[in-house]
């Protein structure tokens, strides 16, 4: 097959790039250049911008493109429209923050999604879950029955920029005794990003159609720390605090306490409980959580660096401990 990458150097991407690879395919990545450009010395490499020069793309064809990297719903049409005629399947990845609220569990890809009364708006921070419906509208307009709109959940693993699972593994290393939030039993949900790079690959080689929620469902925050512990071999204690008592306060959900989203917040309570039997059935498989633990925590041992915005820091960790004991 040949594939098509728009980025494919950075996270999801470069898993992606890394299994076509690995299949055989002859693969072309798609970027400015500016990010580990000298992966992939294997692969073709175009060089340009998504947001205004896409030359780099005129006169090819290639069998499918899979698109990690669109999140203005402008931009996507661009790059959608260009190759409309010269690639046969597209392969958006999109996210589980397209749907308008988490009120109810298990909630399948039929569930309504975010509606933008600005359809103009950029502001990807501020409303990255509307913008990322939107592109999906204009793949599945562009691409009109052939093209698959991948809602991942939370993507973790090595080389993970945003640190948001990674604070787990690491944390639990450094052992001694670990605020852990909510209740033991809590689902939470994320996808490794190399069964999710390995699975689009697979939908662009099939050419699946149509919506899918793409995470890994069936553990709990329980399951996660205790695989954490078993697998740093660390003498780390676990301390379960309520959520009312973290509320109170003010501690981060999600971010300073990653995977932590409070039960009692009608809006996204059930944020890591989405249906995927639809992307199961279409071949979305996932490696043991000791795997994705390992591996995560061997990279953040050699890497520079930590995401400021994430994670409690010891101190207050250890004064709402004591708090909490009193």
């Amino acid at each position: 097959m040949r594939l098509l990458v728009l980025g494919g150097t950075k996270f999801l991407g470069r898993a992606a790039v890394e299994e076509a690879l690995r299949r055989g395919h002859e693969v072309t990545l798609f970027n400015r250049g500016q990010t580990n450009a000298g992966l992939f010395p294997e692969a073709e490499h175009l060089h340009g911008d998504r947001d205004g020069d896409l030359d780099a793309l005129q006169g090819r064809e290639w069998d499918a493109v899979i698109d990690p990297s669109g999140y203005v719903p402008r931009v996507v049409r661009a790059s959608a429209e260009l190759l409309q005629g010269a690639v046969g399947h597209y392969v958006f990845v999109s996210s589980i923050s397209v749907y308008r609220d988490f009120a109810r569990a298990q909630f399948d890809e039929t569930a309504p999604r975010i509606e933008l009364e600005d359809r103009a708006v950029e502001e990807v921070m501020e409303h990255y879950g509307g913008l990322k419906a939107l592109c999906e509208d204009v793949v599945s307009e562009v691409f009109a029955g052939r093209s698959a709109n991948v809602r991942a959940g939370l993507i973790v693993g090595p080389h993970d920029p945003t640190d948001r699972f990674t604070y787990w593994p690491v944390r639990v290393a450094r052992g001694g005794e670990v605020l852990a939030p909510g209740r033991p039993g809590r689902p939470v949900e994320f996808v490794d990003a190399r069964d999710l790079g390995a699975w689009l690959v697979t939908v662009a080689e099939q050419r699946t159609s149509g919506a899918f929620n793409a995470t890994r469902d069936g553990l709990t925050m329980a399951d996660v720390l205790k695989t954490c512990q078993a697998v740093s071999a660390s003498d780390a204690a676990f301390t379960w605090v309520d959520e009312p008592f973290l509320l109170e306060r003010d501690v981060g959900q999600w971010m300073e306490l990653p995977l932590w989203i409070a039960e009692t917040d009608p809006e996204w309570a059930h944020m890591q409980e989405a249906d995927v039997s639809r992307a199961r059935a279409a071949g979305l498989t996932f490696r043991p959580l000791a795997e994705t633990v390992g591996d995560t925590l061997a990279w953040a041992r050699t890497k520079d660096g930590w995401n400021e915005d994430v994670g409690l820091e010891p101190e207050r960790e250890r004064e709402l401990l004591s708090e909490w004991h009193r």
